[in-house]
């Protein structure tokens, strides 16, 4: 009787309806943007990309008269504006771990996969609605920190670039194409861990630690190695001259897309096979 009475008692839905991707991607949006670290996260990556080439435009500018010849050859302009993505991409990693793992810590994943059994709309919203926002949040940011660190070295006609020269615009939407790439990767890793620290760490071990060490190898060796690393190959993304050790910006990109789509193909098959 009283099992009839409680069937009886729980209400209908409103609305009814099947599970689509696009209703998946407005609830894992709902998730993004609602949470205290995301907002946190993408301004922290959103200030270093600035505030770097605000600060290494300054005191390249201070002391240009005082620097060695060796030293003015190390400042190209373009280097000193886009500075802060290779600073600002460890926050935009750990966002993109902290997007699935966090589910994972506080239990809600189950929840996630209950309402999406298929379990796979799940991690493509996630990518996609990461991918957008950190794309289009960072661009914007590229893009002042290059006029303000120009603003700053007009004084030093040497140091003076256009927007327009040959590879300038390409490597400034790269440098925000390459942050939000290493997000998506960042997520991948996450969702093959499912858990926060472990994540951050396999991230930081990969883009890293894993290079420095390379130096270890003899000159010849690391050259021929240090390029496919993802970090490197990555960076060509944004990189203004192609060293002859390096890949060309359009094969390093290509080869970073595809560890992308690796991490996310097996984060895929795992999300699929494991329990939950």
């Amino acid at each position: 009787m009283s099992a009839v009475t409680a069937a009886a008692s729980v209400p209908r839905l409103a609305e009814q309806g099947r599970v689509t991707q696009a209703r998946v991607v407005r609830s894992e949006w709902t998730k993004f943007h609602s949470l205290r670290s995301t907002r946190w996260s993408l301004l922290v990556g959103l200030f270093l990309t600035v505030a770097f080439p605000i600060l290494f435009a300054t005191v390249t500018a201070n002391r240009w008269s005082h620097m060695s010849f060796h030293e003015r050859a190390g400042r190209h302009p373009l280097d000193v504006a886009l500075a802060g993505v290779n600073v600002a991409q460890l926050a935009i990693a750990v966002l993109g771990v902290l997007v699935i793992t966090g589910e994972y810590s506080t239990g809600m994943i189950r929840a996630t996969f209950i309402a999406v059994p298929r379990r796979l709309p799940v991690l493509w919203a996630k990518i996609g609605v990461y991918a957008v926002v950190s794309f289009a949040l960072t661009l914007p940011a590229v893009i002042a920190a290059f006029y303000a660190s120009q603003a700053i070295l007009a004084r030093h006609h040497i140091l003076q670039i256009s927007f327009s020269a040959p590879g300038v615009a390409r490597s400034v939407v790269g440098g925000a194409v390459y942050v939000m790439l290493v997000g998506v990767f960042a997520l991948g890793i996450g969702a093959i861990v499912r858990n926060t620290a472990g994540g951050i760490a396999t991230f930081a071990g990969i883009f890293f630690v894993i290079p420095p060490l390379m130096n270890i190898l003899p000159s010849s060796w690391n050259n021929a190695i240090s390029k496919y690393l993802p970090s490197e190959a990555g960076r060509q993304l944004f990189s203004l001259h192609q060293e002859s050790h390096r890949l060309s910006p359009t094969a390093g990109g290509l080869l970073f897309l595809g560890y992308c789509a690796l991490v996310v193909a097996i984060a895929a098959v795992l999300l699929v096979r494991r329990d939950t």
